[in-house]
């Protein structure tokens, strides 16, 4: 049995910039997909998978983030005058409890491997998720829980993979599958944006990790990889043959965010996936499709 995952680290410091001008004064992280901001799903996530300490590593102009996780008393006082009880649920729900919530500056912008390093004395000597809320998951049970599950039985590192096309791995940290079991897929090769010709596999790496205590003393080395960029992949990969190492195909659809049109189109899947939205959605869909 491997040890209890209670953490997650949230890396919310990147710029956004696909997304000027809207994120100019706003983190791509505070986007909303329907009605809830992307960061709000990835916190969901984790709290469906058991997490209990939630790590946020931010940069300037994030603070948005930190006070979306917090109480709103105007607001509050507000709903509970005009008795917006379901508001108040709704409300209340965001909101992690006292304590749980670390926020943590990236003062430089050296790389996802420096973002989640930022984190390590918050974490200790324990595992810990890793949620990037760039990839967005619709799923039920959520990506992260799926993965929870399947690591109680196999420990070490883990990642969550699917299939792309062969011409996308230069997008993508790629694995070198070796044996398969039903979801899990050793891990034998990482390799971080190789150009098509150069992938070991099309099974690429989205934005769900469970590492273990032993990368961030990796991660210390502060090697530049892919970009010129601390890589989170180049130290995972350093990982290989000291611990259990498996890939995990995860049952669900994933929306790159960090692109417009995947960003659209997790904006249209969730909403047909709402009860309350779906026929709305549908209608004006055709409406738009008509030739």
């Amino acid at each position: 049995m491997s040890a209890p995952i209670r953490k997650a680290i949230f890396p919310v410091g990147g710029l956004g910039t696909r997304f000027l001008p809207a994120t100019k004064s706003m983190p791509k992280e505070m986007l909303p997909v329907v009605d809830k901001p992307l960061i709000q799903y990835a916190v969901d996530e984790a709290r469906e998978a058991g997490i209990e300490e939630f790590i946020f590593v931010t940069g300037r102009g994030k603070a948005s983030i930190e006070d979306h996780f917090d109480h709103a008393y105007e607001l509050q006082d507000m709903l509970t005058n005009r008795r917006k009880d379901d508001a108040l649920t709704l409300l209340a729900e965001t909101i992690p409890a006292p304590g749980n919530m670390a926020f943590i500056r990236q003062q430089e912008p050296l790389g996802l491997g420096h973002a989640v390093w930022c984190a390590r004395n918050f974490v200790g000597d324990e595992p810990v998720a890793v949620l990037l809320a760039d990839d967005l998951i619709l799923s039920a049970p959520g990506c992260l829980k799926q993965m929870v599950a399947a690591h109680g039985a196999v420990g070490g590192n883990m990642l969550a993979v699917m299939e792309v096309a062969p011409a996308e791995t230069a997008s993508y940290g790629v694995i070198a599958p070796g044996g398969a079991d039903g979801r899990l897929v050793q891990v034998d090769g990482l390799v971080e944006k190789p150009k098509p010709q150069e992938a070991p596999s099309n099974l690429a790496v989205i934005g769900r990790y469970i590492i273990q205590p032993a990368v961030f003393d990796d991660l210390a080395r502060m090697e530049r990889g892919a970009g010129d960029e601390i890589q989170l992949t180049d130290a995972l990969a350093r990982q290989i043959g000291k611990h259990p190492f498996h890939g995990f195909k995860f049952d669900g659809t994933r929306f790159d965010c960090g692109n417009k049109t995947g960003f659209l189109e997790a904006n249209i899947a969730f909403a047909l996936a709402r009860p309350d939205m779906a026929a709305g959605v549908r209608k004006i869909i055709h409406s738009y499709a008509k030739d």
